[in-house]
């Protein structure tokens, strides 16, 4: 069985909706089919599980839905694996599209899934994972370092090989494209992985670490990813950046059959799905999806992040993206970005179990230190070593001059 918990609200009555949800997405029809039989039905149709009862709401998630009083609950409905097999396309429609134009529903979100054990085989899972991503950043005991390449900054191809360089010398792990920056007219993909990996194999031939650097591939022609994808393979690189709301289902899969790349997934458009509380569908539950279809690094938000996410909910993001669907093998590396710079590494590494299995990645809390991005660089080093070994920033700052200036520049949470 493959089971949803559906957060459903009304004015009427939960349990019947909850009935029409497992009928309407099963075997539900408006009149009755030839060869419709029980037997039939009773092989292929939802079932309601449980109904866990929640607080009322005093108004609707839907506005349209009018003033009142509105029932709340979290309804278990278990689908049959005959009736939607292992396809992920006929999972989404089935279990979740088609439950949000029910009639009488002011609010409907799906905040789990669980999977039976048919799914393991049925899709490649991660090909790299938390493991290929440090045996190929050469990074044990301690977070993966990384920044951003904005293309705020509009920096042509040799300007960014110039800055890369920079961040290369100063020992970062990991450099990735915007998820905004793919191909544009000032930094076309060809010019940028040209001017880019020279200085990354060139670093590694002298030091023996290879920099990864995630390049933006994401197209909404399958067959244009993948020349891209090639691009990037043939120069030496090992990481691209996809936008998987942006190419699909179809695309990702796609691109995983045929990948030699670390595929660092972005996941912009989700917010869509998921900022009204009562509303689409918690990330827990899409991001199944995305790695079972074989994303290796899933890049959320983070800690006092400058989007609207709150913490809470990055916790739970970071929670989700390492706790297994079947094994530990089909966990992906959790990515912690956005506004992020030395300053939320202790809190970070408190709330995230203590764990140093993750990729940290700074933007402007790197490349804007006020004594330049290698400066940077040092900086979030020295804060996640200070996290791990408990002893506070500001007490580590004194003898770390870049992680003093550091906290000078963004201690009051608005520069980076």
């Amino acid at each position: 069985m493959i089971t949803l918990t559906y957060r459903i609200e009304t004015s009427a009555s939960i349990e019947a909706l909850a009935a029409k949800i497992a009928s309407d997405q099963s075997t539900g029809t408006f009149v009755a089919l030839a060869g419709e039989t029980e037997e039939l039905k009773a092989r292929v149709a939802a079932r309601v599980l449980a109904i866990r009862h929640l607080p009322d709401a005093d108004r609707p998630s839907l506005p349209e839905a009018g003033d009142g009083s509105f029932k709340r609950a979290d309804v278990d409905i278990a689908f049959p694996l005959d009736a939607i097999g292992t396809d992920l396309s006929a999972l989404m429609t089935i279990a979740i599209g088609g439950a949000f134009s029910i009639k009488g529903l002011s609010g409907i979100r799906i905040v789990d899934m669980k999977l039976p054990e048919e799914y393991r085989g049925a899709h490649p899972g991660p090909q790299f994972g938390v493991a290929g991503s440090r045996r190929l950043t050469g990074v044990e005991d301690r977070p993966i370092i990384g920044t951003i390449v904005k293309p705020a900054l509009g920096l042509r191809p040799h300007e960014t090989a110039a800055m890369v360089g920079e961040l290369i010398a100063a020992g970062v792990d990991f450099i990735k494209d915007d998820e905004k920056l793919m191909s544009p007219a000032y930094s076309p993909l060809s010019e940028r992985v040209k001017a880019v990996m020279p200085l990354v194999l060139d670093h590694e031939q002298k030091t023996g670490k290879k920099v990864m650097y995630a390049f933006g591939i994401s197209h909404a022609d399958p067959d244009e990813m993948m020349r891209n994808h090639d691009l990037v393979a043939k120069a030496g690189g090992n990481c691209a950046v996809v936008n998987i709301n942006s190419v699909g289902f179809g695309g990702m899969a796609f691109l995983r059959k045929r990948s030699s790349l670390v595929i660092h997934a972005h996941r912009n458009g989700w917010d869509i799905l998921t900022r009204h509380p009562g509303l689409g569908m918690d990330f827990k539950v899409w991001q199944q999806f995305w790695r079972l279809l074989g994303v290796d690094q899933f890049q959320i938000n983070g800690i006092a992040s400058k989007y609207w996410e709150p913490d809470w909910s990055f916790v739970e993001s970071f929670k989700a993206v390492t706790t297994p669907i079947f094994s530990a093998d089909d966990c992906a590396l959790p990515v912690a970005g956005s506004g992020q710079w030395g300053g939320q590494a202790p809190e970070t590494f408190e709330r995230t179990g203590r764990t140093v299995d993750l990729l940290y990645l700074c933007g402007g809390g790197i490349v804007s230190h006020p004594d330049g991005p290698g400066a940077g660089v040092r900086a979030v080093q020295q804060a996640w070593q200070a996290a791990v070994e408990g002893i506070p920033l500001a007490e580590f700052a004194l003898t770390h001059p870049e992680l003093a200036r550091s906290i000078e520049k963004f201690g009051d949470g608005k520069a980076a």
